[in-house]
């Protein structure tokens, strides 16, 4: 099979590109710049450079593969209603391509806002759409699907860890070392999590069956305290370690503190059931304890 990555050159892409290879797959990676571009044709792809806004360029891209996973995100939080709809548009341009090619897509999205308390399950709805929360990947996804193609999301937790990781908890290590201690919400919220290597070996499974039975619950560990993290975090860094209330906690943690301070927890059961997918990496504490987040 040949599969259109975008975001081929991050942290997830770049996995997913290397997992697709290593089974036999042909891949055209989506890179921005020329060292992105460098990067896909280093690790055996071939290059398509350009931007997700160049929506010609992407139906184009789709009509010449089998398939497509799209894991390509603006992460830039200063500007996030505007990256929301730059994917929302990038799916369903691509989404009109594959009116011609029929084959499965998958789309990225997350956690975040599923089922604050309890542990968020597939069958779940996604959060609705709104000038909150105005990342449309799943409802976009939804939408092609509805139409009779084979689309489906992938639901990652809000930490997909390993080396070279520059999201979430890089976000918290951060603030301990700013603030001269490791925080968690008294609440003690909980997050799910997953190595990204276990990550891609899950996109190309779902790929692979078709991608026509999700959403995918990309979860390795459900539930994770915050209260464990930060301890982790502290342990690493040699800082104290102390719970902070709600006032506290949007000092603390700036920007960030929404993000912080919800509950993301996740079954993976039927995710697993379905793709015959097992996590083999090791686990978001044990990772933080190897030490790569701290050098």
């Amino acid at each position: 099979m040949k599969v259109f990555v975008t975001g081929a050159t991050g942290f997830i892409g770049s996995a997913v590109v290397r997992e697709l290879l290593a089974h036999g797959h042909q891949v055209l990676g989506l890179a921005r710049s020329d060292d992105g571009a460098r990067a896909v044709a280093a690790a055996g792809a071939e290059v398509l450079q350009g931007v997700l806004e160049d929506l010609d360029m992407l139906k184009q891209a789709v009509r010449r593969v089998d398939g497509v996973i799209h894991t390509g995100f603006n992460h830039d939080f200063s500007q996030f209603a505007r990256n929301c709809a730059v994917d929302r548009d990038a799916i369903l341009a691509m989404g009109e391509a594959l009116n011609e090619t029929q084959g499965p897509m998958l789309v990225t999205s997350g956690l975040a806002l599923l089922a604050p308390g309890r542990l968020a399950v597939e069958s779940d709805a996604a959060h609705p759409v709104s000038d909150h929360y105005p990342r449309a990947s799943e409802a976009s996804a939804l939408a092609l699907a509805d139409r009779g193609l084979k689309v489906s999301t992938v639901r990652l937790p809000p930490s997909v860890h390993g080396e070279g990781e520059k999201g979430f908890v890089p976000i918290l290590i951060a603030n301990a070392r700013q603030k001269g201690f490791a925080a968690y919400p008294e609440q003690d919220n909980c997050w799910s999590g997953v190595h990204r290597l276990d990550a891609a070996r899950a996109y190309r499974l779902a790929l692979e069956k078709g991608a026509s039975d999700g959403p995918y619950h990309v979860v390795a560990d459900e539930s994770v305290p915050m209260r464990s993290l930060a301890e982790a975090i502290g342990k690493g860094l040699n800082l104290p370690v102390r719970a902070i209330n709600a006032e506290e906690a949007e000092a603390y943690y700036g920007w960030f503190h929404h993000f912080a301070t919800m509950d993301m927890k996740a079954s993976s059961a039927l995710t697993r059931q379905k793709l015959g997918w097992e996590p083999k990496e090791i686990s978001l504490l044990d990772d933080l304890a190897t030490g790569h987040y701290f050098a």
